[in-house]
């Protein structure tokens, strides 16, 4: 059972305020994006390397009514907050058994022609608030950010803040995450999350709005 960092996540109470802090932060616009019907949520794109990306995602304001909770804990950001780098996602070849209560469920996602697995807690809230990851597995092997403009952006680490730290890093053990991309775990008395990122202008960090 392997796991590695497969994205990073700034959730934001719109596209235009998650968009607008990334390209302060790293001074690259934001590409592309698309809808999660499912999930009355849509997002923008930016590759941070051929294998890791940056998403930002935000409520779908035209989409259409859901059942359930929104995930990336967004049902809990109100208008006028700022955008901050609040999960991340980390891909497995096993995730079924990588999952663990902590994660939340597994569920099979679908957006066109597109299905994943994906860890969702029924609440819609991040795991451990944000410290560890939700767990993806792809239906194909092409990675998405293999598709996106290059941009000179290369993630080198993520640095997580968390009360638990000990709590965190089993949990990272036992997804079996792979020492690259660097992801380290201190102590601090609320969660956190920092990455750095190697762009056209120097190392930059992306982390609260």
């Amino acid at each position: 059972m392997t796991a590695r960092l497969d994205h990073l996540t700034v959730v934001a109470p719109s596209l235009e305020v998650g968009s607008a802090y990334v390209e302060a932060a790293l001074g690259v616009a934001l590409g592309a994006g698309r809808a999660h019907p499912g999930m009355a949520t849509h997002n923008l794109l930016l590759a941070l390397g051929t294998d890791v990306y940056l998403e930002v995602i935000a409520p779908d304001p035209k989409a259409a009514p859901i059942d359930r909770p929104r995930w990336f804990g967004l049902d809990a950001i109100r208008p006028g907050s700022k955008a901050r780098l609040g999960a991340w996602v980390a891909s497995t070849d096993d995730i079924v058994n990588a999952s663990v209560p902590a994660l939340g469920d597994v569920e099979t996602m679908r957006r066109e022609a597109h299905t994943w697995q994906l860890t969702v807690k029924a609440d819609g809230s991040l795991p451990l608030d944000g410290a560890a990851p939700l767990l993806i597995q792809r239906a194909s092997s092409g990675h998405p950010a293999a598709a996106l403009p290059r941009n000179g952006l290369q993630l080198r680490r993520l640095r997580i803040r968390h009360p638990a730290p000990d709590e965190v890093i089993a949990l990272l053990a036992w997804i079996g995450l792979s020492p690259q991309p660097a992801v380290t775990v201190t102590r601090a008395d609320t969660c956190s999350l920092v990455a750095e990122i190697q762009t056209p202008s120097g190392l930059r960090e992306l982390g609260e709005g």
